[in-house]
């Protein structure tokens, strides 16, 4: 297995992401995670704001040059190889761009919020788009040629990746490739207000070398990261990101 990191930090060092640390009491860190109140708060949440998301990220792809070149490089190495599914899709700017700007036919979305896939629907009509999780995926073994999540995983506590990445590895062909993408740090964000809606949601954020840990206990091989700093705060949240490839043994 190999592991290689490219760093293209704008800013300062990664070991110091921007996003601060929330007051949070050092037990709750520790407490035993039950994911069905997590899966309803999570889902409850996207469903109260998908309209005003989806609106504020409608053309959030074209103002980021790094996500271009990832995408493009995914796009490339599934070419021809089968469908390829954006994973935790949201109002799906991730698949949309695949499809019209990679030269992706075989996109499909699924995301655990049934108002983001409307959202999608309506914005993207030629994608298929279904309601789904991540953690019980309604899919045969060994179906599809790739996966991108897109910060997909930022809602799942980290006793819980690992399973998480299991369940997408087994969904993929042998040989498939996985893109995933996250914010930098060690933190669990809590946020009540999102969109000016009441909501109950945990952001999680990772290090590099955490997700490749975890990565690697799922099964992955030939893993791959990227890091960079944040683009300006028009852009984005100032956090710096991760993106790892990696696939699934066998091809």
């Amino acid at each position: 297995m190999k592991s290689n990191i490219h760093s293209l930090c704008q800013c300062e060092a990664i070991s110091n992401p921007i996003i601060e640390s929330p007051a949070f009491p050092e037990e709750g860190r520790n407490q035993e995670i039950h994911m069905e109140p997590i899966r309803s708060d999570i889902q409850s949440g996207y469903d109260k704001v998908a309209s005003a998301y989806a609106q504020a990220f409608i053309d959030e792809q074209a103002k980021k040059p790094m996500d271009h070149e990832m995408l493009q490089r995914f796009a490339d190495e599934t070419h021809g190889k089968g469908i390829v599914c954006d994973m935790g899709c949201g109002p799906g700017q991730v698949g949309a761009w695949l499809n019209e700007h990679c030269g992706v036919k075989g996109v499909i979305g699924i995301d655990l919020s049934p108002r983001f896939i409307e959202e999608a629907h309506k914005l993207h009509p030629q994608i298929g788009f279904v309601q789904g999780d991540m953690l019980d995926l309604e899919q045969p073994d060994n179906s599809w040629a790739g996966v991108v999540a897109f910060y997909s995983l930022i809602h799942i506590p980290h006793d819980q990746i690992v399973d998480a990445l299991k369940e997408i590895k087994r969904v993929l062909k042998p040989g498939g490739l996985l893109l995933l993408t996250f914010h930098i740090g060690s933190d669990i964000v809590h946020v009540d207000k999102f969109f000016e809606q009441d909501v109950s949601m945990d952001f999680v954020m990772f290090q590099p070398d955490e997700m490749e840990g975890y990565l690697r206990l799922a099964g992955y091989d030939s893993l791959e990261t990227t890091v960079r700093g944040p683009y300006a705060p028009e852009v984005e949240h100032q956090s710096h990101r991760a993106y790892i490839f990696a696939r699934k043994p066998g091809e």
